[in-house]
């Protein structure tokens, strides 16, 4: 009876076995293992397209076949884009990539804490640059939403910052349905210092200059959505629905990882530097959105992220006024099954 259950299904009882074994290992060896498995097994036939196409929404004015997507960091190269759409997410998001590869910050760098549902991580932009994942990018066979998160260096000044969005944003925008603009990362030195209203304001004014003359370059607009920190207060988060409207950006993407430890203080590695996710976030990420909706007053779309690590947990970011939501830890400990249990509690709530 196993072999006629939906691929994502049976993957995820695969999972399930498996995962004992995977969290007996260092978690960023897992990381690159999970994922050169899911590769080979796309290339092998072994999971194809398992896309679920009952929630399709219009956001940013892109058509989405569903509302639930893989958020940044999981992909920073755009290695794996066919074996993770093949999953059933409605839009891939890659990055965060930056101008210049760069190693990130020393190993061990990613934790897991079992016991409350999360991972504390401070990889600090480890990627190949945006040249090598351009190349990944037009070697995929993937046609749906592609999100690119692009970030700065981090030997670039912050002052300096809004060249290196710039360049990133230049080199990825013939190839994106979307960018993400990652000014949230507690991993790289200030770049949260990018939040605050003057900073803010500058880069925004940057990014929308740019994006008007690459739409009119490219005869093509390439929505531009910026990724926020959950660790604002209410003060903070108005400002920036007021610069985001302001500017006209198209998205934000609430949130970004924590650096509050009250949830998990006393487990092992919970002292480690670095940002939180995973269950400890849920409720903190939900009551952003629940703020930004509100800021925003429906001028621009939310696209919810943190401890989603259920359908029911989808459904209270949308509620809260999440347009689109994306998964990222809840993978780590729940497997692919999360993706199709996700469309399907947005596609019928009351099951």
């Amino acid at each position: 009876m196993s072999s006629t259950k939906p691929p994502i299904q049976r993957d995820g009882l695969l999972y399930r076995l498996a995962r004992p074994l995977l969290f007996s290992l260092d978690a960023e060896t897992v990381h690159h293992l999970t994922l050169s498995g899911l590769q080979l097994a796309y290339k092998l036939g072994l999971h194809r397209n398992s896309l679920l196409q009952n929630q399709a929404v219009e956001v940013m004015g892109l058509h989405f076949p569903n509302a639930v997507g893989l958020a940044a960091g999981l992909d920073k190269n755009g290695t794996y884009i066919d074996a993770l759409a093949a999953l059933g997410f409605g839009f891939i998001e890659i990055g965060t990539v930056t101008p210049r590869a760069q190693p990130g910050n020393p190993q061990p760098r990613l934790f897991r804490l079992p016991k409350a549902q999360a991972i504390i991580n401070r990889m600090g932009f480890n990627n190949l640059g945006v040249a090598t994942l351009l190349e990944n990018v037009q070697a995929a066979r993937y046609r749906g939403i592609l999100g690119i998160n692009i970030g700065k260096n981090a030997d670039t000044p912050i002052e300096r910052a809004a060249d290196d969005y710039l360049f990133g944003l230049e080199a990825v925008y013939p190839h994106a349905s979307y960018v993400a603009i990652n000014i949230s990362s507690p991993n790289t030195r200030n770049l949260r210092a990018l939040q605050s209203a003057d900073a803010l304001d500058h880069l925004l004014q940057q990014l929308k200059i740019a994006q008007t003359r690459l739409a009119d370059q490219h005869g093509r607009y390439v929505p531009i959505a910026i990724k926020i920190a959950p660790d604002l207060d209410e003060e903070e988060l108005q400002s920036i629905a007021t610069l985001l409207k302001q500017h006209r950006m198209d998205a934000i993407i609430a949130t970004n990882t924590t650096l509050r430890r009250e949830a998990v203080t006393g487990l092992p590695h919970a002292d480690e530097t670095g940002g939180l996710s995973g269950a400890p976030l849920t409720a903190v990420s939900t009551a952003i959105i629940r703020q930004l909706a509100t800021a925003l007053a429906g001028e621009l779309p939310i696209i919810g992220a943190g401890g989603i690590m259920s359908g029911e947990d989808a459904l209270d970011k949308r509620a809260a006024g999440a347009s689109l939501i994306q998964l990222y830890t809840g993978l780590i400990y729940r497997g692919p099954a999360l993706v199709g249990e996700c469309i399907r509690k947005l596609d019928n709530p009351l099951h």
